[in-house]
């Protein structure tokens, strides 16, 4: 789908060449270019994702933080919340609260730990073990149509970068 499309499906209008922000060092304050700045870049390309995950996994689908979770769990390992979290780069309140939604949802289960009863371990239910296909072939398809806009090896290098970084 076009950027176009998606800008007309989500109600923005995509920017007119005159509206789009000319990144001109000598006409930007203290030579700062907000638009060469990759904290804002990656804000903007996160703007342009987060609307394309809802609407291709649809209504009731789960959000990203959610299927990170999800992902992280498909192995079939019980995993501490505390570890999860840290799989999926949640702090320990963020985790909580997306191991609380999906378990309302019925896709995970909490059970204490034979171990450490502090401790609580998370896995995929029955019903999350059964969605994951359908979620993974979304997935990849929301992943193909975010790096629509780039050639397949400029593709691969965002993502080898990225992951450089993160």
């Amino acid at each position: 789908m076009s950027a176009e499309k998606r800008a007309a499906r989500s109600g923005r209008q995509p920017a007119m060449p005159s509206e789009r922000a000319q990144p001109d060092g000598a006409n930007a304050p203290f030579g700062y270019v907000l638009e060469e700045q990759y904290g804002f870049l990656l804000r903007r390309a996160q703007q342009r994702y987060l609307p394309l995950f809802q609407e291709m996994m649809g209504p009731g689908g789960p959000t990203p933080t959610q299927f990170a979770a999800l992902c992280r769990l498909a192995g079939g390992a019980e995993i501490s919340q505390n570890h999860l979290g840290r799989l999926t780069a949640m702090d320990p309140a963020t985790i909580k609260g997306v191991i609380g939604r999906l378990a309302e949802r019925g896709l995970v289960e909490r059970l204490p730990d034979p171990n450490d009863q502090r401790r609580l371990l998370i896995r995929l239910t029955a019903a999350g073990h059964a969605a994951m296909p359908d979620l993974f072939a979304r997935a990849k398809a929301i992943t193909i149509a975010a790096l629509e806009p780039l050639s397949p090896e400029e593709a691969k290098t965002i993502v080898a970068l990225l992951t450089r970084m993160s």
